[in-house]
């Protein structure tokens, strides 16, 4: 999200004729939205990187499949904790020192992470890397708005928007190819280069900052930890709730009230503590609150996309890793192309209209996907990654002017945090949510499918003897007939079920759809601004 200091808020762009005497930023301060740009891709990458890889790393590490899950799990549940307190983080140790210590702490539990012989070691590593890469998305918005001067503020948003969207497509990309040409252990070795290149950005681009030792005394402790705990104890719940059988668990219990405790510790900082640690007040305000539960959908769709495309293929049509990765990305290629474009519709569209389209062409794309069988590939979801495609860079770039207009300049930090949050949070509700109902409406068509078999139907009967010869006859030819039908109907309700999570995002988009009446466009002026 471009914070609110991007645009106005303070009364200057209400005078357009004033920004004909701002200067270009200099070459310093591109750097520096260029590393602001490469920490944030990294940042979003790593969270899908190994969706590709995850079964090849859990036969490696000694895990079982639920216990693999918490590879991604980790790393998401840090970056979920640690996006709102990176304003606070921020003004503790400045700007430039804060992202360089993530820098090279993300380094480290990278390595930690590739070099892992058990799962323990792995999850250790994942979490680290969360805390320390979530650290990098919300700065990014930082540093657009306080080196570039406002009529070149769409532009790094662009760049910052690129990463945000591209990120999770390009993971099991590059996860899928390094795993099959390499070993899953570079998709964690992959950003010790990059870390040093964004170190190298960091310190030409970034002057330094004074940091402010008194925040860490006056700090918001009980919200800091009702953050931790309640967000933390949240996603947990939301993904292991339906491998646990939610709350018939003691697990799920425990951690319920662990949430609970967490967010009413949150809730008592916003009432006692004189600078809460984030401002939860402003969900109060209407545009923004309608800015948050869109990119809460957002982040359903985007993070849901890249996790049922590659189970769908590897399970019915027998994809790679890479494969399943080229078929994710092709949503990314429609951003790529939009992307030099993106500045001038900011400034000639209203906002309203275009997350609306973009809302519609994710809802259409979801759509176009609910009539999978188990005969599809991976062609089967071309068009409909490319409508998604256009879809999300829409709704992604225009939702954040919208939480521009929607938030005062000093409210800035606090609005980033918690847009940038949502967009995760959505992701990490809408795996648990979608996992959930994958499970339950494979059993439901299962049944179905062989309610429909009648034992007695001559067809049946005859199909069943004609496989049993096939198979050696006599009672084990009919038992591994009977074996093929059930595997045949499993496959086919498999399909169904992924269709299902299809058709639910559709439902999920349309009915958030109507919250684009509570936007505002920008401030009078805004535009002109932003084509300068």
């Amino acid at each position: 999200m471009s914070t609110a200091a991007a645009l106005p808020g303070d009364g200057s762009a209400g005078a357009p004729q004033a920004v004909h005497h701002e200067q270009n930023a200099s070459i310093y301060a591109w750097l520096a939205v260029a590393a602001g740009a490469v920490g944030s891709l990294m940042a979003t990458l790593d969270i899908s990187i190994v969706n590709a890889s995850l079964p090849t790393i859990q036969g490696e590490i000694g895990a079982t499949s639920s216990e693999a899950t918490w590879i991604a799990t980790a790393y998401l549940v840090a970056e979920i904790i640690i996006i709102p307190l990176s304003g606070w983080l921020e003004r503790v140790f400045g700007l430039r020192r804060f992202l360089l210590i993530a820098s090279v702490l993300f380094t480290i539990f990278s390595v930690v992470c590739g070099l892992s012989s058990n799962l323990g070691m792995m999850i250790f590593g994942r979490i680290g890397q969360g805390f320390t890469g979530g650290a990098m998305i919300p700065t990014a918005m930082t540093i657009i708005a306080t080196r570039l001067p406002r009529h070149q503020q769409p532009i790094g948003t662009a760049m910052f928007g690129s990463t945000v969207i591209l990120g999770p497509l390009l993971g099991p990309l590059i996860g899928g190819w390094l795993t099959e040409h390499l070993s899953w252990h570079y998709s964690f070795f992959v950003n010790v280069p990059v870390c040093l290149v964004l170190m190298a950005l960091l310190l030409l681009g970034l002057q330094k900052s004074d940091p402010e030792w008194e925040e860490l005394f006056d700090a918001d402790w009980m919200g800091i930890a009702g953050l931790t705990l309640g967000l933390g104890g949240l996603t947990v719940v939301l993904e292991e709730g339906h491998r646990e059988l939610w709350f018939q668990s003691t697990l799920i219990w425990q951690l319920t009230i662990v949430t609970a405790i967490g967010f009413g510790l949150l809730i008592a900082g916003q009432i006692f503590a004189r600078r809460p640690v984030i401002k939860l007040r402003l969900l109060f305000q209407r545009e923004f609150f309608a800015v948050f539960v869109m990119a809460l959908v957002i982040g359903v769709v985007l993070y849901g996309i890249s996790f049922v495309i590659p189970q769908f293929l590897a399970a019915l049509a027998d994809y790679n890793a890479l494969q399943a990765g080229q078929v994710v990305f092709i949503s990314g290629i429609p951003a790529m192309l939009m992307m030099p474009i993106v500045p001038i519709l900011i400034a000639r569209v209203d906002l309203r209209y275009a997350v609306a389209f973009g809302f519609l062409m994710m809802a259409l794309s979801c759509w176009f996907d609910t009539s999978l069988t188990a005969a599809s590939t991976g062609e089967a979801f071309t068009d409909s990654q490319l409508v998604r495609g256009v879809g999300q860079v829409l709704s992604m770039m225009f939702l954040n002017q919208a939480a521009i207009a929607a938030v005062s300049t000093e409210d800035a930090s606090d609005a980033s945090g918690l847009f940038n949050a949502a967009r995760n949070l959505g992701g990490s509700i809408g795996l648990a949510l979608l996992a959930s109902l994958q499970d339950n409406r494979l059993e439901f068509h299962r049944w179905r499918l062989h309610s429909t078999l009648q034992a007695n139907s001559d067809t049946v009967q005859a199909w069943v003897h004609q496989q049993a010869a096939q198979f050696g006859g006599g009672p084990e030819g009919i038992a591994a007939a009977l074996r093929s039908i059930d595997g045949m109907v499993s496959r086919q309700a498999l399909a169904m079920a992924y269709a299902d999570d299809f058709t639910v995002m559709v439902y999920a988009i349309m009915l958030t759809l109507p919250l684009v009446f509570l936007l505002k466009p920008l401030p009078k002026g805004a535009h002109q601004v932003a084509m300068h």
